[in-house]
């Protein structure tokens, strides 16, 4: 059971910028971390006065430990108002923000990931932004660079349900339509006509000695070679 005043368990949030499987530095040169940005409707006064208790709980914290003993007058909160401007640029935010607290959370280490049962996913296209769930985060004071406020870690992340993802990406279908049917897939070989059984060749026979045509009837018969006299052994 948690006992820190400075930690919160959400109710149902919608995540956006989620980076909880691979640190992410958000400018060039800064250090990478695993972060999320969570949308909690205003409507969910619980959360919202969970938030205010841990700040305020992290506030006094930082007094002792951060500011010598003197509260800031003006404290950098990482909790914005999504029908506001951003802090970095004073520019409205996104749609998704409209009626809802903008909280940003981060840290070093990586964060639990688990599903609605609390077992941990492993498969990690199921985990995007515009996806529903919980979070648990942890509120801190700190003083860098001249800078003084409360920040937000994040401890974990728990999905409950599916959502409009916020990535922005494009389908392919809706790029390029949906293609004819009956259209070939580029690459695809075509198919070829049939190759029925071929009909088999009589084999080829050595030719045999031909035989001498007969001479006609008639013409006079050539001697097939001399006459020897038997007696003598002389030519006749």
């Amino acid at each position: 059971m948690n006992t820190n005043p400075c930690t919160l368990t959400t109710g149902e949030v919608r995540f956006s910028y989620l980076h909880v499987f691979q640190p992410y530095a958000q400018q060039q040169g800064a250090e990478p971390k695993y972060s999320a940005t969570l949308l909690i409707p205003k409507t969910d006064v619980a959360t919202k006065g969970l938030i205010d208790a841990a700040i305020n709980a992290a506030t006094n914290n930082g007094v002792g430990s951060k500011w010598n003993g003197i509260r800031p007058p003006q404290l950098r909160i990482s909790v914005h108002d999504g029908d506001g401007g951003r802090p970095s640029d004073g520019m409205p935010f996104g749609d998704e923000c409209k009626g809802h607290w903008v909280v940003t959370a981060s840290n070093k280490n990586a964060p639990f990931v688990v599903d609605a049962n609390v077992q941990p996913i492993l498969q990690q296209n199921e985990v995007y932004s515009g996806m529903y769930g919980r979070a648990s985060i942890t509120f801190f004071p700190y003083a860098s660079n001249g800078n003084k406020g409360v920040g937000c870690a994040l401890n974990g992340i728990q999905k409950l349900r599916d959502g409009e993802a916020l990535s922005g990406r494009v389908s392919a279908e809706d790029a390029f339509g949906t293609p004819a049917p009956g259209t070939p897939a580029y690459g695809a070989v075509p198919p070829q006509a049939p190759v029925y059984a071929q009909q088999p060749q009589a084999p080829a026979y050595p030719a045999y000695a031909q035989q001498p045509a007969a001479v006609p009837a008639g013409y006079p018969q050539q001697p097939a070679g001399p006459q020897i006299d038997p007696i003598t052994g002389l030519p006749v």
